[in-house]
């Protein structure tokens, strides 16, 4: 389903790839690798029935959580939501600003709201203390039965936040032991979200286990995700150490922020990996544009492109009198001169000595979505494999926290 193109030779080296497939396999935090097969059914109804519920009794779905608690679904959100008749999806706690909370209070006002907070700990400092707040709004607004618009989704036996939910009776929904947050968007962590959201999750999920399929159906050399991922090794060894994933359709602008975390929390270990930077064209061209076309040349790039244009378009009107001078793009559709400045910014690169990938999606479709974001996840698991780092942990996070900790007095620190 998604398509790699490249400007460079792909090489393959085909034992090499099955021996970091195998380890990806029996990674005991792998469990997101075959999720597309092994789809709980009897859970995806408990999240539609939790979504019909919130979507019913508010206005607003504020959901508190950081890093892959709230990128991958707020990613999916962004791209493919609209302004219709919706539930309007609310972010706190992936941030300690007290402008950015007062924000999120103001957007509710005196609105119908719900909460659902997404943590295994429930003792990471920024959702937690945000749901502390939320909590007392809540409890403001809807006195004893403020419990009854929480929506948590934690671990399935054990941490604070389950042991909270359990005692206060919330709605419960379960990240998986084998799944880490940034790979967790295709769990109750990103579907519970979008499903309020108004986002198809059925298609989502057909997506991802189509994009699954090809694993079994393709030669290992022919996969997209393989070449991607050894295209990446490849270029890291000639010294092109900086990935800027790019797009230009401004609404994945949260889905590039999605792809930086899982790339640089799976990759940026031991002194190694590949650093990841995002940019929306063609807005970039007129700021980044410059250092891309002219910089230092440790850059490689990745393009985006979606094959089917958008359902409805705008034409550029011919005028009389062609006091802008575009009269040579009348009759023309917008999405044509999108398309063909994608094609001239890649030509321009190129020339300029950017290695250039090209991650071509079918169209602009939830069932697209769905298979990208897997995409991403096996070539980003596989990525790091072939670099010799563990694709799962991330021991640098826990740096600052100990400082930060240290200084807010808490005890042990």
């Amino acid at each position: 389903m998604i398509q790699f193109e490249s400007d460079q030779p792909v090489a393959v080296n085909i034992a090499t790839v099955e021996e970091a497939l195998a380890g990806i396999k029996n990674d005991r935090m792998a469990g997101w690798y075959d999720l597309p097969v092994r789809v709980n059914n009897d859970e995806i109804e408990k999240i539609k029935t939790a979504a019909a519920k919130i979507r019913e009794s508010s206005e607003c779905l504020v959901c508190i959580g950081i890093g892959g608690s709230y990128l991958g679904h707020k990613a999916v959100i962004d791209a493919l939501g609209d302004d219709g008749d919706k539930v309007k999806i609310l972010y706190a706690g992936n941030n300690l600003s007290s402008r950015e909370l007062e924000k999120v209070f103001n957007q509710i006002g005196d609105a119908d709201f719900s909460v659902n907070v997404i943590s295994k700990s429930g003792t990471t400092l920024e959702p937690a203390l945000a749901f502390r707040f939320f909590k007392e709004l809540l409890k403001t607004k809807y006195d004893n039965k403020a419990n009854e618009h929480i929506y948590v989704t934690t671990d399935a036996g054990h941490g604070a936040l389950y042991d909270e939910a359990t005692q206060e009776k919330y709605t419960k929904f379960v990240i998986p032991d084998n799944i880490g947050g940034r790979y967790s968007v295709l769990t109750p962590v990103g579907l519970l979200p979008m499903a309020v959201a108004g986002i198809d999750i059925d298609r989502l999920l057909a997506g991802a286990f189509i994009e699954h399929r090809t694993i079994k159906e393709k030669h290992l050399s022919d996969l997209a995700a393989v070449k991607y991922a050894c295209s990446r090794a490849k270029l890291l060894k000639a010294g092109f150490d900086v990935e800027v994933l790019g797009s230009f359709e401004p609404s994945v602008a949260t889905f590039l922020e999605w792809w930086k975390q899982l790339f640089g929390e799976s990759e940026g270990k031991d002194h190694q990996g590949i650093f990841p930077a995002a940019v929306i064209y063609t807005t970039d061209l007129h700021s980044l544009g410059q250092y891309m076309q002219d910089g230092r040349r440790n850059i490689f790039e990745t393009i985006i492109t979606f094959a089917v244009g958008p359902k409805s378009d705008f034409v550029v009107p011919r005028l009389t009198q062609d006091l802008d001078q575009l009269n040579y793009l009348a009759d023309k559709k917008l999405s044509f001169i999108n398309q063909q400045t994608q094609l001239a910014t890649v030509e321009a690169h190129r020339a300029g000595g950017i290695p250039v990938f090209e991650v071509n999606v079918p169209d602009y479709s939830v069932e697209s979505f769905g298979a990208l974001i897997y995409f991403f996840e096996l070539s980003c698991a596989l990525s790091a494999r072939l670099s010799g780092v563990d694709p799962f942990n991330q021991p640098g996070v826990e740096a600052y926290k100990t400082a930060m900790f240290r200084l807010l007095g808490k005890i042990g620190y």
